[in-house]
């Protein structure tokens, strides 16, 4: 089979396009064809060597759309989606014609999505549930602030908490883009290039604060983010940027009775992941949820391209298609 791999750790030069023999499956496996493989800044960082833990050779590669090809009879042929915290780093990743998962990680893909789209969702619709729902439970009626609001989580995140019934605020370091939250309806917008965030918060909140601020930042941002919060407010932090020292109050933070929580998608395993894709997918299939929007496509030969384009953030999703 065709597949990108790396041997060593450094710049895109070091992934190359190679024929690779097929895997034996184990009994608890599936082969996948893949249709369609996104690229994340996750995997360029991968190939840099700065994704901690994974193994060499690697194929990378996180999320996937495809079709079973091989393995239990009941599977084969089941349209699928995955993504996983091991895939792309201790496992071979979705960057190749095939890839092997375990049988327990095989969730159909809603049928309302193409395979281009399945594949866009992985990472980023992982994190955001992880931390929506698992972690800061958020309920309707709650103010939901988002820093990195153009962002691919940060995107998934404002779908999400407007799926929940929640009250949006966005925070960018951009002037404000209708075209970027198309679908949702934001109690506000704080573009941080212009305004300070704090004060901007609570004139939106009427002084009360945020319930839940979910972090796609960090760094310089974690402590003006933290501010936001009204008392008994919870903190997602996914990230940091620049730098991974932050500094707070702390008697501000223990009186305001605030919580913080770290969300690591590198930790949910493929099987995991599995869990979270099959309880969003009656979201996806009610539009709720929806994709990012796609702005490359091409073949594994175009990966310097496509890595690249990934790497310098320029926005939208870019995809492999391999069928």
């Amino acid at each position: 089979m065709k597949a990108l791999r790396f041997h060593e750790f450094g710049d895109l030069s070091n992934l190359r396009l190679e024929e690779l023999p097929e895997a034996v499956l184990a009994p608890d496996e599936v082969k996948v064809r893949t249709v369609a493989a996104s690229i994340n800044p996750s995997d360029a960082a991968n190939i840099a060597g700065k994704m901690v833990g994974t193994t060499l050779p690697r194929i990378p590669g996180r999320d996937f759309a495809g079709i079973v090809v091989e393995g239990p009879a009941d599977l084969r042929g089941v349209h699928v989606w995955g993504t996983g915290g091991d895939v792309g780093f201790t496992r071979d990743g979705s960057h190749a014609e095939f890839i092997v998962i375990p049988a327990a990680a095989v969730v159909p893909k809603p049928a309302n999505l193409t395979f281009e789209e399945a594949a866009c969702v992985g990472v980023n619709f992982v994190t955001a549930y992880e931390g929506v729902v698992h972690r800061a439970q958020v309920k309707g009626g709650e103010t939901l602030l988002v820093t990195g609001a153009r962002g691919g989580v940060g995107h998934a995140v404002l779908l999400l908490g407007q799926a929940l019934g929640a009250k949006l605020i966005a925070v960018d370091r951009n002037p404000f883009d209708a075209s970027a939250y198309e679908g949702m309806t934001l109690l506000g917008y704080v573009d941080t290039s212009r305004q300070h965030l704090s004060d901007a918060v609570r004139e939106l909140t009427g002084g009360k604060g945020v319930d839940v601020a979910f972090d796609c930042v960090g760094g310089e941002l974690f402590e003006p983010v933290l501010s936001t919060l009204a008392h008994l407010g919870r903190q997602i932090a996914i990230t940091s940027v620049g730098t991974s020292r932050v500094s707070f109050d702390l008697r501000d933070f223990y009186h305001r009775r605030l919580n913080l929580m770290g969300v690591d998608s590198r930790a949910l395993t493929v099987t995991d992941c599995a869990e979270l894709l099959n309880l969003m997918s009656p979201l996806f299939l009610d539009g709720r949820l929806r994709p990012a929007k796609i702005s490359k496509r091409g073949s594994l030969r175009e990966a310097p391209e496509l890595y690249s384009y990934v790497s310098r953030g320029d926005g939208g999703k870019a995809v492999f298609v391999l069928d």
